[in-house]
């Protein structure tokens, strides 16, 4: 098992990266949040996780022991391979997924890709006691963003900037104060208004 690579970043794409250590260059499947830590040309260390098939082997790779821990996680759960728990990892942070399972908020669950509504009941079923893993649980739920998880509005506010290619970071800025929007449009157009002003 490769618990870690620690080399140059040769080649960036949307979501793998070519990772030259020491010559050999590796080629890693990637989430937009480790995507937007790492430059070309720039020295990265990544948590590793090599899936074996029969027709393939797959190296997925993390900017931080959190997200490896969680997608460790998800690829435990029946019905979830590396790709699906990858795709979950590229649209909602780790302590922001944290924080919808702890809280049973299946609606919030199902928005991510390859979650239907029994996958997220399952989530919620065998994750909600296990979040104390990595630095802990707790550590999980004082990161997550000033858009309240449970807010519907902000809630697909945040999933369509995301989708436009904004930060999470620049994203729980642009909300803050928009709580009391009444539609996800509104919230959305608000949030654009701020962020073009940067």
């Amino acid at each position: 098992m490769i618990g870690f690579l620690r080399g140059t970043v040769a080649s960036l794409k949307t979501d793998t990266c070519l990772l030259d250590v020491h010559g050999v260059g590796y080629r890693v499947s990637i989430s937009d949040a480790t995507r937007r830590e790492l430059v070309q040309g720039k020295e990265a260390q990544l948590y590793t996780y090599l899936s074996v098939r029969e027709d393939a082997l797959q190296l997925y790779g993390f900017r931080t022991e959190q997200e490896y821990d969680m997608f460790l996680v998800l690829i435990g759960i029946s019905g979830i391979g590396p790709k699906v728990a990858l795709g979950i990892l590229s649209s909602i942070t780790v302590s922001r997924l944290a924080t919808a399972i702890t809280n049973e908020q299946t609606s919030v669950l199902t928005k991510l890709p390859g979650i239907g509504k029994k996958s997220a009941e399952r989530l919620i079923l065998e994750l909600k006691d296990k979040l104390a893993f990595a630095a802990g649980a707790d550590e999980q739920l004082t990161l997550t963003t000033d858009a309240p998880v449970g807010d519907t509005v902000l809630e697909e506010a945040s999933a369509a900037l995301a989708a436009l290619g904004f930060a999470q970071n620049e994203i729980a800025i642009a909300l803050r104060g928009l709580e009391k929007c009444e539609t996800s449009e509104e919230a959305i157009k608000m949030a654009l208004k701020k962020l073009s002003r940067k």
